[in-house]
């Protein structure tokens, strides 16, 4: 059985967050939390976020770390009942949104926050949120539209909880907000967005629109060569329109389910130390999965290269690793700091992801340190 389930109100192009406002009214809600992190504080992107809403908001957590954490969590809720907050803005990449769905979800609910994730079956336990409007600055996660969140647990566990609920009430998508991110970033989240595409093609759910939205996806970043152009020009103001769909785009479509890349990414990016970049860690794994996965879903992977702009029958996991290779994605783990200690508890807890379950070929054990020992060495 299908299930298609759009139900974000988008307002996307150049100077979108000009709306932030009107779309705080529209909800019914006055007194927000915003939730970002220090970098787009010292960016002066949280000051064009106030001059939109016109009045001052109930409060401002700004410590939002680099994968969102329990911890970090539990001090912006303790904000937001402090303040007497109606409502959150999430503004920022994937963390602060993510985080922001964690505070929402604990305002309405009573903890610990383990008992709604996906490991625990804890989906039903999860109800109505106060109204959320999510403004990123990356495009990468999709989360701005999507019905997950992934935080960090104090148990270590990266935990995914998945609610239709969780879903922000508006996304506001403005290119603008992401001129002038540097080159690194910029990659490393512009693979995170065409990994969400790939692996959702690759996924073995049916649902047509998905795919056609995935594929648009991967034209507008890989052939039509978007992503390219935003990481050689940040200041390409078309590159980041693309972009940014690109990547919310692949949060519609991943609706379908992901795969091994995800799970292994989420194992990795679970690490205090060191801490790991959810697009970098996707980027890198994406090759080898690929590899492990060729010739389960032909017709998927046709449709990949064809909206990779690649030749029938041209080698995917290859052409994939040249791709990181051109954008300057590091060539593989060790660079990142990892090592063969790393090995058993990444494998571990990848076995246990829910994204584990939706890889068009079961994964074992095995397969899981093989796929590990190849991205770390490249």
């Amino acid at each position: 059985m299908a299930s298609l389930p759009y139900l974000t109100d988008t307002r996307f192009d150049h100077g979108a967050v000009s709306q932030t406002g009107k779309a705080l009214q529209s909800l019914g809600a006055s007194r927000p939390l915003i939730v970002t992190d220090r970098g787009i504080v010292a960016a002066g992107l949280l000051q064009t976020v106030l001059d939109a809403l016109g009045s001052p908001p109930a409060a401002v957590f700004d410590e939002t770390p680099g994968n969102p954490t329990e911890a970090a969590t539990l001090a912006a809720t303790a904000l937001y009942k402090e303040a007497g907050a109606d409502s959150i803005i999430a503004l920022g990449g994937g963390s602060s949104m993510d985080l922001a769905k964690g505070v929402g979800l604990l305002v309405s609910g009573e903890g610990p926050l383990a008992r709604y994730g996906a490991a625990q079956r804890g989906s039903r336990l999860i109800g109505k949120i106060p109204p959320l409007i999510a403004i990123p600055t990356t495009s990468g996660t999709g989360s701005e539209v999507s019905i997950g969140a992934v935080i960090v647990l104090e148990s270590g566990i990266k935990e995914l909880f998945v609610s239709k609920h969780l879903i922000p009430a508006i996304a506001i998508c403005d290119p603008d907000l992401t001129l002038g991110l540097p080159p690194g970033l910029t990659a490393a989240t512009g693979m995170d967005a065409v990994t969400h595409c790939i692996e959702s093609i690759m996924s073995p759910a049916i649902n047509p629109p998905g795919d056609a939205i995935a594929a648009d996806g991967i034209v507008r970043a890989v052939r039509d060569g978007m992503l390219a152009r935003a990481v050689k020009d940040g200041s390409d103001k078309e590159a980041r329109w693309h972009m940014m769909m690109a990547s919310t785009e692949g949060a519609l479509a991943f609706v379908k389910g992901l795969g091994s890349v995800h799970a292994l990414s989420h194992a990795a990016g679970r690490l205090k130390s060191p801490s790991l970049h959810h697009g970098t860690l996707n980027a890198i794994f994406l090759p080898h999965v690929m590899r492990f996965n060729a010739g389960v879903r032909p017709d998927a992977e046709a449709r990949i290269r064809d909206a990779m702009g690649l030749k029938p029958h041209e080698d995917l996991a290859d052409a994939l690793a040249s791709l990181n290779q051109a954008l300057g994605i590091p060539a593989n783990l060790s660079v990142l700091g990892l090592s063969n200690d790393h090995a058993d508890g990444i494998v571990a807890n990848a076995l246990v992801d829910i994204a584990h379950l939706s890889n068009p070929r079961k994964a074992s054990e095995a397969d899981y340190h093989a796929l590990f020992a190849a991205a770390l060495n490249g």
